[in-house]
């Protein structure tokens, strides 16, 4: 059974930092890009982050590009997105979501072609 599960969330004020992690199991972690997609209650999931099965690619959305790193450590499990620089607007539930996609040429935007999902870590940021 594939799990993921994310931490890291809470309460910073703007310019805050925080790092998001989020722990695979069940999966050869190796061999699945990974996402990390955000959600406002009532909006759909947007797109933040993604990097492809061993790290060599990754992307951002505009929005975020310059103040969140992603980054994976296959070795663990692990993938991590370093948001620096917060903002309110960057308030919201984190997800974390992974594909089966080894040799993937780039990360996916798309959430539709993720299959397995955490349950989300809550980022508040205050002005």
């Amino acid at each position: 059974q594939v799990q993921l599960s994310e931490s890291g969330g809470g309460s910073v004020q703007a310019g805050g930092s925080l790092r998001l992690s989020c722990a695979a199991s069940g999966i050869g972690f190796e061999n699945y890009a990974v996402g990390w997609f955000r959600q406002v209650s009532g909006n759909e999931r947007e797109f933040v982050a993604g990097i492809t099965w061993n790290g060599d690619l990754t992307n951002y959305a505009d929005s975020v590009k310059g103040r969140f790193t992603l980054s994976r450590d296959n070795a663990k499990n692990m993938a991590y997105l370093q948001m620096n620089s917060l903002k309110p607007e960057d308030t919201a539930v984190y997800l974390c979501a992974s594909r089966f996609a080894p040799n993937s040429a780039r990360p996916s935007i798309n959430s539709s072609q993720y299959r397995y999902w955490g349950q989300g870590t809550q980022v508040t940021v205050s002005s």
